[in-house]
């Protein structure tokens, strides 16, 4: 729900008809006009444009997250890449021992064309025969819808010249067309939360204050659809998928946040009876949970400029302040001043 609040501007000292309804004096002892300006006008000025102070701050801020996250991911998953690479290392050589007419350059040479084949999007283990295509229909629809919403999964991609000529003029497409149906569907769903919002806010009859009141119906309606749009989704791809339920949730944050790693992938499992239409229903699923978090994060993003408002509304209130009471003082030790006499003769 779209909160909007309205500056309180503060009179205009040196206007002659606001200072008739305006118990300060006039700060004005000049005849000639004077154009000054007002403390709004100033923390406008200032707020217009992030300062630089400000832009580095956050630069270092930003910097800084990556360089933790970095070292937890260093952490966590570069003993897992060790173990791995042991392991292969370990299977290479036990082959090897087992089958002496073959050598190490032909093994080798073996492992290179299943890595290109899986780069390719091919599944090399298997019948090679039976494997459904990865371009039928089905799959090239979704990886369209893929690369209009930027997420890219990396299962699949382009690998002829015409391929990838028609991969970048699509893409620069239908990225701004999908961006206008995105925004369309957002404002819809945001126009359903503000409408439950406020149904619920009539409902509640608490003796709190209307502000507590909205933030706990809004993060009702955030938990209600993190319900729709990630809990059961996820219950849905473990059941079908045959994941985990971290693996069910991993695929859901990283597939709605557009990040797309394509370690995890809706449909890539063989013999699935209703893959034809699973994966047109998967992309519709993500049109839909995408507008979700976009919904929320407007929704947040116009909490933190009501307070931001708000926030700058207090300290020009306080500049002003500040500022009455300095040319008050000023104009008293103006008045106070011993003029001096003079004679006529």
């Amino acid at each position: 729900m779209i909160i909007s609040m309205l500056p309180v501007a503060a009179p205009d000292l040196l206007d002659p008809k606001a200072a008739v309804h305006n118990s300060q004096p006039r700060l004005s002892f000049s005849t000639k006009p004077v154009v000054l300006n007002t403390p709004e006008d100033e923390c406008d000025t200032r707020t217009t444009v992030m300062r630089w102070k400000t832009v580095s701050a956050i630069f270092f801020l930003v910097v800084l997250y990556l360089i933790i996250g970095a070292t937890v991911f260093q952490a966590l998953e570069q003993p897992h890449e060790s173990y791995q690479k042991s392991v292969i290392l370990k299977e290479k050589l036990e082959f090897l021992a087992l089958h002496s007419c073959i050598n190490s350059t032909e093994l080798e040479d073996l492992v290179k064309q299943v890595v290109s084949a899986v780069r390719a999007g091919v599944n090399p283990s298997g019948n090679l025969s039976n494997q459904t295509s990865l371009w039928d229909l089905s799959s090239s629809f979704f990886f369209a819808g893929t690369v209009i919403t930027t997420i890219g999964f990396g299962n699949i991609s382009p690998h002829t010249e015409g391929g990838r000529i028609f991969c970048i003029l699509y893409a620069l497409l239908g990225i701004p067309l999908f961006g206008f149906l995105l925004a369309g569907v957002g404002d819809q769903l945001g126009t359903i939360f503000g409408k439950g919002i406020a149904k619920v806010e009539k409902m509640i009859k608490w003796k709190v204050s209307q502000t507590k009141i909205r933030v706990i119906s809004t993060l009702l309606f955030i938990l209600f659809g993190c319900l729709i749009f990630v809990a059961l989704p996820a219950v849905i791809f473990k059941h079908i998928e045959g994941w985990s339920t971290l693996e069910s949730i991993y695929f859901v944050v990283i597939t709605l946040t557009t990040i797309g790693f394509g370690d995890f992938v809706a449909g890539e499992k063989e013999n699935l009876e209703y893959l034809d239409y699973y994966k047109p229903v998967v992309w519709f699923w993500i049109l839909v949970g995408l507008a979700y978090f976009a919904a929320v994060l407007s929704m947040i993003g116009d909490w933190f400029r009501v307070i931001s408002k708000k926030t700058k509304e207090e300290v020009c209130a306080v500049v002003a302040q500040n500022k009455i009471v300095i040319l008050g003082e000023r104009s008293n030790n103006f008045t106070r001043t011993p003029t001096r006499k003079i004679d006529g003769n």
